[in-house]
């Protein structure tokens, strides 16, 4: 019999995890067969992890792993992916706003051949500020970076074993694990859903998280940020060469008098923001490439419990 995984990344999610605990058992954990519930605390800040021990000492099959400080969704997935044993994997979320029945639609596409399957948001009851910044994301990663993202985004997905080894072998930092799932191919699914609002406790998503989230998927699976700069270049080369012409053409033959001082202040101005904006968007490339070379690894692992093999090799 096949054993799934359910991985939950936790981060400030003390108010929400017995809830979901109690969803998943309630309607799909005695139709599952063999399964395992990996709970990821991200350096959560509240009872998080006290919490995650008792749901671990009602069900035998809860693993938990504690992260050393907050490394972020990402980090916390593949945290939960390198503990899984599984043949395949769930990652969800925890904030109570994924139907649980998704899972079970997801393995039976699973069982038909399908290594990735999407959950995908058909329509989601979040506020406007939220929805107007996933559809700016998802619209700008389907124009500039991956065109195979589904319009409405996807945060719950199921992974093959097999997929799960290939994304454990990438090992990337300041990435997008959605991203990578889609960039590595294989046989794929997407079952739609209506993501509801959420209505307990608050969202972590803060906008420097998204604006991050934004530049990590850019530099990461993009070409775009390099060709930017260089069709700004290439534009204002030849913008520089057209009132190089235009000025000639005034001073010589007509009787226009060419201001001097006000244009050259306005292109200097213009050309040394552009200059820092370039530097910037290298800077990031510098930066990533350091980060990277140093090969620290994307998360610390502080504690797990319910781990057989940690148990056994710590013996």
């Amino acid at each position: 019999m096949s054993k799934l995984s359910i991985i939950v990344p936790v981060y400030f999610n003390a108010d929400t995890i017995i809830l979901l605990y109690e969803d998943l058992k309630s309607k799909i954990l005695t139709k599952l067969g063999d399964y395992e519930i990996i709970f990821v605390d991200d350096g959560s800040g509240d009872n998080s992890w006290e919490v995650m021990n008792q749901i671990r000492e009602r069900d035998a099959n809860v693993k938990l792993v504690k992260l050393s400080k907050n490394y972020g969704e990402h980090s916390a997935v593949l945290a939960g992916l390198m503990h899984c044993t599984g043949d395949c994997a769930v990652v969800k979320q925890a904030d109570l706003v994924e139907p649980a029945e998704l899972i079970l639609e997801m393995k039976e596409s699973w069982k038909k051949g399908n290594k990735v399957v999407l959950a995908v948001r058909a329509d989601r009851d979040d506020s406007f500020i939220e929805k107007l910044f996933a559809n700016m994301y998802y619209a700008i990663v389907r124009k500039f970076i991956m065109s195979t993202m589904p319009k409405g985004g996807f945060d719950c997905y199921l992974i093959d074993r097999q997929v799960i080894e290939v994304l454990r072998l990438l090992d990337e930092k300041n990435s997008a694990l959605t991203l990578q799932v889609l960039w590595v191919g294989f046989k794929r699914d997407m079952i739609y859903f209506h993501r509801g609002a959420r209505e307990i406790g608050e969202s972590k998503w803060t906008l420097s998280k998204k604006v991050k989230l934004v530049l990590d998927s850019m530099m990461s699976f993009s070409y775009f940020p390099v060709r930017f700069m260089s069709g700004v270049g290439v534009t204002f080369f030849g913008a520089s060469i057209i009132w190089a012409i235009v000025v000639i053409f005034q001073r010589l033959f007509t009787n226009v008098k060419v201001e001097g001082w006000t244009s050259l202040m306005v292109m200097l101005l213009c050309s040394s923001g552009l200059i820092m904006l370039m530097l910037g968007i290298l800077g990031e490339y510098v930066w990533r490439a350091l980060d990277s070379s140093r090969n620290r690894p994307p998360f610390i692992v502080d504690e797990v419990v319910g781990d057989e093999k940690e148990r056994h090799e710590s013996n």
